[in-house]
């Protein structure tokens, strides 16, 4: 099979996959008012709920995930910490990947918050930090940046249960070792992302599991390769994740047409507007997302099985993988190779397409969830 055309039967994958082993397969619960059957088609059963997200977090556990991500924004949907902590009684086995933003609380009140409710999950607490601004400001790049360092430093020391002295440009505290721990007494393991050289720097020195949005397979690699150079720099090394949607159907052709009427509706000055009112719109990860856009074939597919459409309508990952069960499979397996251990997907409307990824593709693929910290 060639790595970078996978074709081949689910045998082949398969056994690719007891060679490089067990990967994270983690599905998206759309707190953030991103669900639809159409994208810029507005319905209102969609937007985020506690009764429809829990829907989604039930499905994905039902059906087999390791883990699911409960995004987070500031203006759109429902708080992830707090709907978190409504499903940890509802849940027995899936972990959740619980999205906070550096610039909404205090380093304090969120490891409080956090080792709580790792506890209330008995241990399945995964966390994605956010390098966001403080409500109604913006500061530049770098700035923000080294707060999110700062906050993420802070913020593991006090998740592991250390006192902390930090007198740094954003944070400054003296505090005793806290006595709310999570589970195991250290923290857990902390995804984050960004494409800039300051996220990048950052993911280096801080993060356990760097997340990357959709791309070539070429460009993975390169992402990765530079990643990792650059934590061997401050003496640590890293897991990848990737966050993508994914189209499968049966065959080709429906996950095509499934793919073709997800935009059909779509006009495109509406389009440019849901992407432009994202507070992350102008950011070097986004720009990457048009950049794959534009030099994608009249179809949408800028390489075998990947297609940007569903770029069109969403600021952030702009990319989903589209095929029949096989056609998918190779190309997790492809991105497997590269050093790809965590996967994070979507699917529109997501509820619908966790089922059917979760009937077609999961049980042919080996994973279990990341456990145990990096650092």
């Amino acid at each position: 099979m060639s790595r970078r055309e996978p074709t081949g039967s689910v045998g082949v994958v398969e056994a690719q996959q007891r060679a490089t082993g067990p990967c994270e397969v983690s599905w998206f619960s759309a707190l953030c008012d991103d669900d639809t059957t159409q994208l810029g088609v507005a319905e209102a059963a969609l937007p985020s709920s506690w009764e429809h997200c829990r829907e989604i977090v039930l499905a994905a556990e039902a059906g087999g995930f390791d883990n699911v991500l409960l995004p987070s924004g500031y203006t759109l949907g429902i708080d992830g910490v707090a709907f978190a902590g409504g499903m940890a009684a509802l849940t027995e086995r899936i972990r959740l990947l619980v999205a906070v933003r550096c610039g909404e609380l205090w380093v304090p009140q969120l490891a409080r918050q956090l080792a709580t409710l790792d506890q209330m999950l008995g241990g399945r607490l995964s966390i994605n930090i956010i390098s966001s601004d403080l409500p109604g400001e913006q500061l530049d790049s770098g700035p923000r940046y080294r707060r999110t360092l700062e906050t993420m430093e802070t913020l593991r020391r006090l998740l592991d249960g250390e006192a902390v002295d930090v007198d740094g440009e954003f944070v400054r505290l003296q505090l005793d070792p806290p006595r709310v721990r999570p589970v195991g007494g250290r923290s857990p393991l902390l995804y984050f992302g960004g494409l800039s050289d300051d996220a990048r720097d950052v993911a280096a020195r801080a993060a356990d599991v760097y997340l990357m949005w959709p791309d070539t397979v070429d460009g993975v690699a390169a992402l990765i390769d530079d990643m990792r150079r650059r934590a061997a720099h401050h003496g640590r090394s890293l897991r990848f994740g990737y966050r993508v949607h994914v189209v499968v159907r049966e065959t080709e052709d429906e996950a095509r047409a499934a793919a073709a009427h997800l935009v059909a509706g779509l006009d495109d000055d509406e389009g440019a507007r849901i992407r432009a009112r994202s507070l992350d719109s102008g950011s070097v990860g986004v720009r990457r997302q048009a950049e794959l856009r534009e030099a994608a074939a009249l179809d949408g597919f800028v390489e075998p099985n990947l297609w940007t459409g569903i770029g069109r309508a969403r600021s952030g990952c702009g990319a989903a993988i589209v095929g029949d069960p096989e056609q998918v499979l190779a190309k997790l397996q492809t991105y497997r190779e590269l050093g790809i251990e965590a996967f994070i997907l979507s699917g529109y409307p997501h509820a619908a397409e966790c089922r059917r990824f979760a009937e077609l593709v999961l049980p042919h693929l080996d994973h279990a969830p990341l456990t145990g910290p990096t650092h």
